[in-house]
């Protein structure tokens, strides 16, 4: 499949709907730090970004032959800012755009937003070991393996190891 006209934009409200469809994914749910379940929850999710980082909605324009709209398939964000110049980097990308470098090119413009713009220097991103997909996004977006952080995440009970990618300004 073609790469697909991948852009970044602010969440407004109405981008709601969205946001709830997204967390209905299985394996999408744990990427919100509380259910969202809701419209209600969804607006929460969106609103919560003040202040704790930035986050960007990803859009594809004109995907789906003879539409020509604008559609949100994914979210990128930087948080956890730090005095150092370093920023977390977060994605995810629904499962219709998957395999078709949404992640990426979002990523990397996300990198490149927040070199230029906010001046940061280095930017980590953690994947669970057991996520291979997320580790080819983060390598094929310039973010290279420093390690493997043992027993991060717990998720139901269960421990996951992580590997840290870090991407700095002057690679």
């Amino acid at each position: 499949m073609p790469l697909m006209d991948v852009r970044l934009r602010e969440w407004r409200a109405d981008d709601a709907p969205a946001v709830l469809r997204a967390f209905q994914v299985p394996d999408l749910r744990g990427q919100a730090p509380w259910p969202v379940v809701t419209l209600k929850d969804a607006s929460g999710w969106i609103a919560s970004w003040a202040g704790a980082g930035h986050a960007f909605a990803v859009t594809v324009q004109g995907d789906v032959p003879g539409v020509d709209e604008e559609r949100v398939v994914g979210n990128v964000a930087v948080a956890r800012l730090d005095g150092h110049g370093t920023g977390s980097v977060s994605y995810w990308v629904v499962p219709e755009a998957r395999g078709r470098g949404v992640a990426v090119a979002a990523t990397r413009l996300l990198a490149r937003w927040a070199f230029d713009e906010r001046g940061l220097f280095r930017l980590e991103l953690g994947h669970r070991t057991n996520n291979p997909a997320s580790c080819r996004v983060a390598t094929k977006a310039g973010f290279l393996p420093e390690g493997i952080e043992r027993g991060k995440l717990c998720s139901e009970g269960v421990r996951y190891d992580v590997e840290r990618h870090a991407r700095l300004a002057t690679d």
